[in-house]
């Protein structure tokens, strides 16, 4: 039988990882099959109990089910707990193994596909859920000057800071009212409101000609965010399809020991073929 894998979400039909996969498998001459899988919100559990028993080997997990697949699982990476998030999910001798690999892929993305060094530059992530909590650890090992979470209340923001006090690096929450006048080296969009076509009211100064806006999100759902950015000064606007690619070929090294290319991936996408 073939190996099987899988993106499950809720929605994952816009999913661009089945074709990323069937790419990685063809260049690496690995045989699997990879597939977009559908899960209820309230049905993640027997969802993936369905996925095991029908033989399949892996899943990507993408919004809303990130949290429950940390919580799932047999066995947690490091990664996994220090974000409290997991994307990639493992079915071996009965267990369920997660980790994360998407602080690895948008940090790989900034600095090898864009040639942006995180290094003594000044940071903002906006948002303070799980997406934020996957990234915000590998950003950190990357030594910024300093990482700034804003939320539109601080709550969630405060106790996503508050994990990494001991990192000898300056992190701190503040509302996005906060944010005026403060100028950032990167700004990165990681709430869900490219998902659901909502802006973000970016305040004065917050961006200049020189300063790299990204989403997290990719294709048409982040536009609406990197028009802003370039409205509030930016220049430099990137969406989320490399790191897309790159946490892809993190998962499939994770799953078959071999890591793909991504470039000539990425450039496919980039140029809509």
């Amino acid at each position: 039988m073939t190996d099987k894998y899988a993106v499950i979400g809720n929605p994952v039909e816009h999913s661009l990882s089945p074709r990323i996969h069937r790419l990685f498998a063809s260049e690496t001459g690995h045989a699997l099959t990879y597939k977009g899988f559908y899960s209820e919100r309230d049905s993640f559990v027997e969802s993936i109990n369905i996925m095991r028993s029908t033989g399949f080997l892996g899943v990507n997990v993408t919004i809303p089910f990130k949290e429950e697949a940390c919580a799932l699982a047999d066995s947690c990476t490091d990664r996994v707990v220090e974000a409290n998030v997991a994307n990639v999910l493992s079915f071996r001798d009965g267990k369920i193994l997660a980790d994360n690999t998407d602080g690895v892929g948008l940090v790989k993305d900034l600095e090898e596909n864009l040639g942006f060094s995180i290094a003594s530059k000044d940071i903002l992530i906006i948002g303070a859920g799980g997406a934020a909590q996957g990234v915000i650890g590998p950003i950190l090992t990357a030594v910024p000057a300093s990482v700034t979470i804003a939320n539109r209340t601080t709550l969630k923001a405060e106790a996503l800071a508050r994990k990494y006090e001991d990192n000898h690096l300056p992190v701190r929450a503040v509302t996005i009212k906060e944010l005026e006048n403060h100028e950032f080296h990167l700004v990165i969009n990681a709430t869900s409101s490219s998902l659901h076509g909502e802006s973000l009211d970016l305040p004065v100064g917050l961006l200049t000609r020189d300063s790299l806006a990204y989403d997290m999100m990719y294709g048409p759902s982040a536009q609406t965010f990197l028009n802003s950015a370039f409205i509030a000064g930016a220049t430099r606007l990137k969406d989320g399809l490399g790191m897309l690619v790159e946490q892809a070929a993190e998962s499939f090294f994770i799953w078959r020991g071999v890591r793909p290319q991504t470039r000539d991936v990425i450039k496919t996408f980039r140029q809509g073929k």
